[in-house]
């Protein structure tokens, strides 16, 4: 009778096993997920389904694990390696300065360490679950074979079809992904796991392995990516010299190897030397790839963020040892920003990521942290080494030679990027096909038993524990999974609603995004502030909006970021601008000291950062003090004396203040500088302003002649041209004016246009 309990028991064993491995294989296809009606559209969903994916998943394991207890982890070196890196990144949350965001992370990369716990325990279900080499080598098919349709989109990318998102011509693909960067790191993953997969396979299979690797090839390349070019042609030359050097792989295989290194790293030699002559410079795509100067300014920027970062990190013993917090990054950022970063309007200057892994997890979770993320690649190495030192099988070698080649190119990919659930999940399996092959190295078998010999958890307490796990994941599932896709959906249906000029449904549908508080709040509040900011001018009272109310309540809205996000400037700024709005036109209003409050708490966050000075003048501005004005806009100008728009502003602002000659002066540097404030209607009528005050007839012509350039059907700037030309006693000019005013307006302008020609002494 116990033997018959024993097979039954073994017999409903493997049939869960069956399931949770398809379920674990369909993971693969995560990556190919995109939620084209959500913000953050190529990550949201990827995540959004991952994680209550593995929630199932886990409880079916912890049910499986309870019947044979042979499903427990095997606590291996990697296992501890991968364990040991989850740990850290949770003791940095712990000790986080913005812990929600280091537990659950933003809504544009959907990272944090809750995130990064189910990527964990993804890991430890699949090393439990797929216990063989050949149930690991379809895994790695799937996520080659996804890996190709998402190049096969990339490459779509570069059609018109509609249903493609990011079509259009493309010039750099980024696959389902979703950024170029991101894309060529997940596809370098799969582009060594599909050479490994060329080499294992038989006959037609081994060529149809090898079309779909070479795509992925070029699809790297067509990313444009210079790290991940780079990463990968280096690793190649690598992976042709362990062949040569260790005699792996037939001779003709590693002759192939070695001429199409040769081939590679010559073509790419080229393609730099090459760099300024006319045919390079004329291809925007060989121009950027070509250009691995320290002098280009987006390299330059990735040295200015690291080192904000590091700065950043040595800040205190706390930062040293545990970090900001994962998805922290910005905080450093900020509180250490080069002034470089900003050179007028559109500059980037917030860099949530290091845009390098290893600065990222240094300046992020510590030194406890980055030692264990440098520990998990050096296992990976120790294992690879392992394997090719005892496997007993030349397969097994020359993968482990491909596997240490790809981690090569991984890791320099990772010196200028970072990961994100598509990457983390490719890296995922990658480790897990190290792990079973060291697993099997020396019999092609795995060193533990398919089933328990011992019995089962007792049936009351294992229902028990698979009903706890049922109810915890059922809650998760809804507050972190259900709860945050209806406050993202409602967001861009407000999004939707702005574009197509309706505010009245646009500020319904924010308000409800907003009212959720869920799970990517942070940015659905910011998003409110900006749609508020960017279209309080066109709402109107007669659609039921009152621009005071909406102002007042996205900065009610935006206020609750500063009890979560307490050494975050943005918040601090978004408020302060709604408050200038509120207060403009009224120096005694007090929205405007309101307004300086915010700003002023921006300034202690984020020093250095140069936008904010423009809001710190502003709100003095509002309240008419001009000298307080200028100093602000004088310590933008001195953060970064190459930006034009802050000598323009400073200049202008002199101008208004009475000091015309110095605002004059200030206004020929910003000009010298590059700022042309003659295409910028708002602009010459600021300067308009100024010299109708002083009467300074021959400026004001010069303004309106520009005005009349701009725009040369408004009868109003040719009137107002014709009485200044009059005033300067250029008659002839007057009359060609007026007559041209009352040609455009004959009913508006013709009368008084004659008589102003005649007031002059000419006939009409």
């Amino acid at each position: 009778m116990a033997k018959q309990i024993q097979q039954a028991q073994s017999v409903q064993s493997t049939g869960l096993q069956a399931v949770i491995r398809w379920g674990i294989y369909a993971t693969a296809f995560m990556p190919l997920i995109i939620f084209s009606n959500y913000l953050s559209p190529f990550h949201f969903g990827k995540v959004i389904l991952f994680r209550p994916w593995i929630e199932i998943l886990a409880v079916l394991y912890i049910a499986l694990a309870l019947k044979d207890r042979s499903f427990l982890p095997k606590r291996d070196i990697l296992f501890w390696a991968v364990t040991a890196f989850m740990v850290a990144f949770g003791l940095a949350t712990l000790t986080s300065f913005s812990k929600y965001q280091s537990l659950m992370g933003t809504l544009e990369r959907m990272g944090g360490w809750f995130t990064f716990f189910h990527f964990w325990l993804f890991y430890v279900i699949a090393a439990s679950v797929l216990k063989t080499r050949d149930e690991w080598l379809m895994f790695v098919k799937f996520s080659v074979f996804v890996s190709f349709l998402s190049t096969i989109y990339g490459f779509l990318q570069k059609t018109n079809l509609s249903f493609i998102l990011g079509a259009g011509g493309r010039e750099r693909i980024f696959g389902t992904i979703g950024n170029p960067a991101l894309f060529a790191g997940y596809i370098i993953v799969n582009f060594f796991l599909g050479i490994a997969l060329t080499l294992w396979e038989r006959g037609m299979k081994r060529y149809l392995w090898g079309v779909i690797t070479a795509l992925n090839f070029i699809a790297i390349i067509l990313t444009a990516v210079r790290g991940s070019v780079i990463g990968t042609l280096f690793a190649m030359p690598v992976l042709a010299f362990l062949f040569t050097v260790t005699g792996g792989v037939s001779k003709k295989t590693r002759n192939i190897f070695i001429i199409g290194s040769v081939i590679l790293v010559a073509a790419g030699g080229l393609l730099i030397a090459n760099h300024n002559s006319s045919f390079v410079r004329q291809n925007r795509y060989l121009s950027r790839l070509s250009d691995i100067s320290f002098k280009t300014r987006l390299i330059q920027t990735r040295f200015w963020a690291w080192g904000a970062g590091i700065e950043g990190w040595k800040e205190s013993p706390r930062t040293v040892l545990v970090g900001w917090g994962p998805e922290n990054f910005n905080l450093p950022f900020s509180r250490h920003f080069n002034p470089k970063f900003f050179t007028g309007p559109g500059s980037e200057t917030l860099y949530d990521r290091a845009h390098n892994m290893f600065v990222e997890i240094l300046v992020t979770t510590g030194l406890i942290g980055f030692l264990t993320y440098i520990a998990l690649f050096g296992t990976l190495f120790w294992m690879l080494y392992k394997i090719y030192l005892e496997a007993q099988f030349d397969q097994y070698k020359d993968t482990a030679m491909i596997i240490a080649s790809g981690l090569v190119a991984y890791i320099i990919h990772n010196c200028f990027i970072f990961d994100t659930s598509a990457n983390f999940l490719a890296f995922f399996i990658f480790m897990g096909f190290v792990h079973i092959l060291y697993v099997t190295r020396r019999s092609g078998q795995p060193e533990m038993p398919v089933l328990s010999d011992g019995s089962p958890v007792p049936a009351t307490l294992r229902y028990s524990l698979v009903t706890l796990a049922s109810i915890i994941a059922i809650v998760s599932i809804y507050k972190t999974s259900i709860l945050p896709s209806g406050a993202n959906y409602a967001t861009t249906r407000g999004v939707v609603a702005s574009w197509a000029g309706d505010h009245k449904a646009a500020i319904a549908k924010f308000t409800d995004a907003v009212s959720y508080d869920t799970f990517g709040s942070y940015e659905i509040r910011h998003r409110y502030a900006q749609y508020v900011l960017e279209n309080i001018d066109n709402m109107k009272a007669e659609d039921g909006l009152d621009k005071a109310a909406v102002l007042l309540s996205s900065i009610d809205a935006v206020s609750k970021n500063l009890s979560q996000y307490p050494l975050d400037y943005l918040p601090y700024l978004y408020i302060s601008r709604s408050y200038i709005l509120l207060g403009r036109g009224d120096p005694k209003s007090p929205y405007n000291d309101l307004a300086l409050e915010n700003t002023l708490k921006a300034v202690d966050i984020a020093p250095t950062f140069v936008r904010t000075y423009y809001e710190v003048a502003q709100a003095y501005l509002n309240k008419q003090d001009y000298p307080n004005a200028i100093a602000s806009f004088k310590k933008a100008v001195d953060l970064n004396p190459d930006v034009a728009l802050s000598w323009w502003y400073m200049g202008i602002t002199q101008m208004e203040s009475g000091d015309v000659a110095g605002g004059e002066a200030t206004i020929k540097i910003a000009t010298d500088k590059g700022y042309d404030y003659t295409t910028n209607g708002s602009d010459l009528n600021r300067l308009l302003s100024i010299y109708n005050k002083n009467k300074n007839y021959a400026r004001l012509a010069e303004i309106y002649e520009k005005l009349v350039v701009q725009n040369p059907n408004d009868p109003q700037y040719h009137a107002s041209l014709a009485v200044l030309y009059a005033q300067l006693g250029k008659i002839d000019q007057a009359v060609v004016e007026a007559k041209k005013a009352a040609s455009l307006d004959p009913a508006k302008f013709e009368a008084e246009a004659r008589k102003f020609v005649a007031s002059l002494g000419r006939a009409w």
